[in-house]
Parts: C-alpha cells; sequence; structure tokens
C-alpha cells in the first residue's frame, strides 16, 4: 500500500537419561560427568533463538508479502526469476576509487543515498513502476490535473494514497510512496510522458527525497 516454523535413536535416550539424572541429584553434571555442560547447552540455545521483536517483525513482511502477491499476480509472475539472475554490486569499487573531493560530496549528500533493493524487490518496483506509468499515458487517458484526481487514479489501480504521498512541486504533480510487500518505493513525476521509477527508501527514511543536508 502508500506512503508513507521415528523412534528415539540411541544418542537421544542417552541425553534423556542425563536430563533425568540432572532432575534427580540437582546437580549441573551430564552423564559424562563434565560440570556446566548441561547449563552451556541451555545459555547457547537461548542465544541462538530470535528476540520477539525480530520475529514479530519477519512474520508481518511475510504476510504483507503474502498480500501484494495475492493482489498483483502478473507483477510476481514477470519477477519470480530475478533473483537467480543477480549480478555482482560495483559498490564497493565505485566508492575506493573516489578521489577527496568526490568522496566530501558524498559525505555532504549522504541523506539523499537509497538503500539497496534485493534483485526480487528491484524487478517489483520496476514493474509498478512501469504499469503506473502506462495507466496514466495511454492512449485515450486524461491526465490528471489535481492531487485529488491523481490520487483517485493511483488508487484505482490498487495504490491508495496517503497524506502527502500525492504533491505538487514546482507546478508539476508527482508522487512517492512504498509498496507494500514489495520492500520499494514508486516515485512519479507527470509530464509527457509521465516519468515513474523504483527505489529503495532513502536512509533517512521515508520513497521522497529529503531536504536539506550539510
Amino acid at each position: 500500500m502508500i506512503r508513507r516454523r521415528p523412534a528415539p535413536t540411541a544418542a537421544v535416550a542417552v541425553l534423556a537419561a542425563g536430563v533425568l539424572t540432572l532432575t534427580a541429584c540437582g546437580t549441573t553434571k551430564t552423564t559424562t560427568g563434565q560440570p556446566g555442560a548441561a547449563g552451556s547447552g541451555a545459555a547457547s540455545a537461548s542465544a541462538s533463538a530470535k528476540p520477539d521483536y525480530v520475529a514479530a517483525a519477519e512474520a508481518s513482511a511475510a504476510a504483507e508479502q503474502q498480500r501484494h502477491d495475492a493482489k498483483f499476480p502478473d507483477i510476481v509472475a514477470r519477477c519470480k526469476d530475478a533473483a537467480a539472475t543477480a549480478g555482482p554490486s560495483t559498490a564497493a569499487t565505485s566508492s575506493r576509487s573516489m578521489d577527496p573531493e568526490a568522496a566530501k560530496y558524498a559525505e555532504n549528500h549522504a541523506y539523499k543515498t537509497k538503500g539497496e533493493l534485493s534483485p526480487e524487490a528491484e524487478c517489483k518496483g520496476r514493474a509498478h513502476a512501469a504499469r503506473i506509468a502506462k495507466a496514466l499515458s495511454g492512449a485515450g487517458k486524461t491526465t490528471p490535473a489535481t492531487e485529488a484526481d491523481l490520487a483517485k487514479s493511483l488508487e484505482k489501480l490498487g495504490y491508495p494514497s496517503a497524506q502527502d504521498e500525492v504533491y505538487r512541486d514546482g507546478g508539476n504533480l508527482g508522487f512517492a510512496f512504498f509498496v507494500q510487500g514489495t520492500g520499494s518505493c514508486v516515485t512519479g513525476r507527470l509530464g509527457t510522458p509521465p516519468k515513474v521509477e523504483a527505489h529503495g527508501p532513502y536512509m533517512e527514511g521515508g520513497c521522497q527525497e529529503p531536504r536539506g543536508g550539510h
């Protein structure tokens, strides 16, 4: 949306016997007689468990993706093989090759940095961008003239608009929103033809390019 898891083996039987021994004797010794082994195993298991907030976030993201995929099956079909065709990243190489002035410029404009997208997220974002551009500029289409008209057009396409996600900037209508369930933003500016693109959320948050800096 817009804005914005057989019978016990011999080893298991030995382990069970060890647990029973610990319970009966009230000690941390295992059946092999090594102190602290049982306590150490419990601590290890506890440390490897995911925190509740992480599990909740992952469950929420999975639910959002399911809703998206059910709503836009054509987008899913188009991008199902995107992850398998991913190319290597060149970010590290380009950052090492910067001269001092370029590095300073990059630091001063870091607030404009966009998050990286997975191949699947990038594919889905671009597919949504192309879908929107086609709907707004196809033959016989009337270009929205007001923020309300643009918001209504996007809603008809399945992108309910939230506050400030549709706006007028410098006389031109534009929009920027996060497509729930994809991980990507879609940003557009009306023109002839409209310019619509997909990208990751900005490092400072949101899909609209932040203003300011230092």
